[in-house]
């Protein structure tokens, strides 16, 4: 693939564990060893391979309780995972599992099969009590929580943003509909070009604490405040558009209608009913504002916990936790000829739906999806869920997928093989 032979190369992810290059340890750590966020040096790489699992230690944060209930468990299967092969997208070699973990950057990953695990591995930093940075696998946690909110009869998706959110009124977003902000069909002025630094993305990040600002800066100091210079560009409704905005409007929209705050609303929906091992946070912005579109850190074993979740239709056991016509619903997609023009070349065929990556392929495959390597990959006819952390140097996913996903279907051939 042209786009992928044109990236940078960078260091082996053996060659630049964060444990073997000593970030932060010793007291003090040496000064070349110090990781900072305001310096900017937390989201470089390699530093990033530390401060991906650190990132409550960088910035502000608000915890996502697990509450007092007992953690669901996660039996380990008799077996081991099947020996798979693959052949990367765009190469003639063969490639195996621990190839994919090695050219991905995995910091971390875990194989559910019929609701046991098959294959966990952590790396580097990264142990099973740690908290991981979601990325944009953040989106799909807010995607499912608004469609639930639709499923309950709460929340109108064929509404505009304006009805729920007045402040909006006069963006870009304010006629537009939910379901728009949901699928990401929003017609606005905003880029999402990781490798451009004048893109649209740095200075909502910046705004909402997310980047540091640079000396000077006098821009918007919130996420909301950012939201309300978002200008239209275009219609709304006529085609995909990857852009993190939307789901910070979304967050908005479920804050308000559901009276809580997101922190709260995936505490008692989700995380306390499904069992969760560990507390979650968020990272947060300077008014407290969680970050619903790239600020989630969890551990890996609750991100697999959610991936089953979202498997068995909603249900934990016999308890039928989140609307399983919200997650049908998730699972069907949108149009595939909406995302065709500005989805990833990677993801040909595939659609976007409450916030997650459908692949319309004969598995009925899903994925929520984040920059440097995050995923959740569900594939229900194999009944497996893969979740994953990694720090991948090279934030747009475009670097992960030629491993990931025939890695990712490779193995679910081999189960639905191994019966």
């Amino acid at each position: 693939m042209s786009t992928l032979n044109a990236l940078p190369t960078f260091p082996a992810a053996k060659d630049c564990d964060p444990v073997q290059l000593g970030w932060m340890q010793g007291s003090p750590p040496p000064a070349d060893k110090i990781i900072r966020f305001q310096d900017g040096s937390g989201y470089r790489f390699p530093q990033l391979r530390w401060s991906f699992a650190h990132y409550r230690q960088l910035v502000p944060t608000v915890t996502v309780s697990k509450g007092l209930t007992p953690c669901t468990p996660l039996p380990q299967a008799s077996r081991t995972l099947p020996e798979i092969r693959y052949t990367p997208m765009g190469e003639t070699r063969v490639c195996n599992w621990a190839d994919m973990m090695e050219a991905t950057y995995t910091d971390a990953l875990l194989v559910m099969h019929r609701g046991q695990v098959v294959f966990e591995h952590f790396g580097g930093v990264m142990t099973p009590p740690r908290e991981h940075i979601a990325m944009s696998v953040s989106k799909s946690f807010m995607g499912l929580l608004a469609a639930c909110l639709v499923a309950d009869g709460r929340l109108d998706d064929a509404q505009r943003v304006d009805h729920y959110i007045p402040e909006l009124a006069g963006s870009g977003f304010g006629d537009a509909t939910v379901r728009q902000v949901m699928d990401m069909t929003t017609g606005i002025d905003y880029t999402e070009n990781y490798a451009d630094p004048q893109a649209e993305i740095w200075n909502h990040m910046r705004a909402g604490g997310v980047m540091p600002s640079p000396p000077g800066y006098s821009g918007p100091g919130s996420f909301y405040d950012y939201l309300k210079t978002v200008r239209k560009l275009g219609e709304h409704g006529e085609c995909f558009t990857y852009r993190t905005a939307n789901t910070d409007v979304l967050g908005w929209i479920v804050r308000r209608v559901s009276g809580q705050n997101t922190e709260q609303m995936l505490s008692e929906r989700i995380w306390q009913p499904m069992g969760a091992e560990l507390d979650a946070y968020y990272t947060v912005d300077p008014n407290g504002t969680a970050f619903a579109g790239g600020g989630l850190n969890t551990g890996l074993r609750d991100l697999a916990r959610f991936g089953e979740l979202v498997r068995n239709h909603g249900r934990v056991g016999h308890q039928q936790v989140l609307p399983a016509a919200a997650v049908a619903d998730t699972f069907a997609g949108a149009d595939p000829a909406h995302f065709a023009a500005n989805g990833p070349p990677t993801l040909a065929g595939w659609s976007y739906r409450n916030m997650w990556w459908v692949s319309h392929n004969a598995h009925g495959a899903i994925m929520a999806r984040g920059v440097h390597g995050q995923n959740i990959y569900i594939d229900p006819q194999a009944e497996m869920v893969i979740a994953r952390y990694a720090s991948h140097p090279v934030a747009a996913n475009i670097a992960n997928d030629p491993h990931t996903l025939p890695a990712y279907h490779a193995l679910a051939l081999a189960l639905l093989a191994d019966r």
